[in-house]
């Protein structure tokens, strides 16, 4: 469903990204690893629209999409979450209407199904009425296990509770490719099992093909399908959770002391 072909985004003379090229098939779930500065942030951004490559192609389902701007390629069917939760706290009238109205501006504060509503408002492609929204964001709740009361608050949520709202948020634009920015960053071990179990049944259950940047390599070997891994902007490997886990190029940059942990979590899966 997706090909990337000698992507590539330079920054004035550094270049972060050199002529990477991938696939990923529909209902894959692919780990994107590799160390901090490795390029992982800046092939998300220009896969989200939030950065325009340099040079190369992204097309989605036979649709090019590099260049497009956020709007436009989440509503072709990319959702994206986070690796800091951005809930909306707080949202002005001007800014709920569009600045339709120009009256004064009081704040009120958004609630958990608010957040989740207002991103299946703006994120599905086509006109989306206040019902359609409200039931996407009431199913992304579900699915993700948190409240579906109006009245339930952001500020209820703890590290854990936030990360489930960013992955409702996302799964609310219905989309069919879901880029997961580091799930399971400040969560314990349980929570960690959790969010990862839930990515998998997303994928299992609404056929969400899913890239997943994560650090954590104990739980995302046991859930991907395939990983790739980047170093100073390059592909370095591409492969099964085992065969990655004991290649020693990867080793060497990246796993080190958590080779082993890797390869046993691959094994497992």
């Amino acid at each position: 469903m997706l090909q990337v072909k000698n992507l590539s985004k330079r920054f004035g003379g550094f270049r972060a990204v050199s002529n990477v090229d991938f696939t990923l098939e529909k209902g894959e779930i692919l780990g994107l690893i590799g160390p901090n500065g490795s390029g992982k942030s800046t092939i998300f951004n220009m896969l989200s629209g939030t950065l325009k490559p340099s040079t190369g192609s992204i097309q989605l389902d036979g649709l090019e999409i590099a260049g497009s701007p956020p709007n436009a390629i989440c509503t072709m069917g990319v959702g994206r979450t986070f690796q800091i939760p951005r809930p909306i706290r707080r949202l002005t009238i001007l800014e709920n209407a569009g600045r339709t109205f120009q009256i004064p501006r009081p704040i009120r504060r958004l609630t958990i199904l608010e957040n989740a509503a207002l991103a299946g408002f703006y994120g599905q492609a086509g006109a989306v009425t206040r019902d359609q929204a409200w039931r996407s964001a009431e199913e992304a709740l579900d699915l993700v296990g948190l409240p579906k009361d109006e009245t339930a608050s952001v500020d209820t949520l703890g590290a854990a509770g936030l990360k489930k709202l960013e992955l409702a948020k996302a799964l609310a634009t219905k989309p069919t490719l879901l880029l997961a920015d580091e799930s399971l960053g400040g969560l314990d071990h349980e929570e960690m099992d959790q969010a990862a179990d839930m990515l998998k049944s997303i994928r299992d259950e609404l056929g969400i093909t899913i890239i997943w940047v994560e650090h954590i390599m104990g739980v995302l070997m046991r859930v991907v399908d395939r990983v790739m891994v980047l170093d100073h902007g390059e592909k370095i490997a591409d492969g099964l959770p085992h065969e990655v886990a004991g290649n020693p190029k990867v080793i060497e940059v990246y796993l080190g002391r958590d080779a082993n942990e890797a390869a046993a979590a691959a094994n497992r899966a």
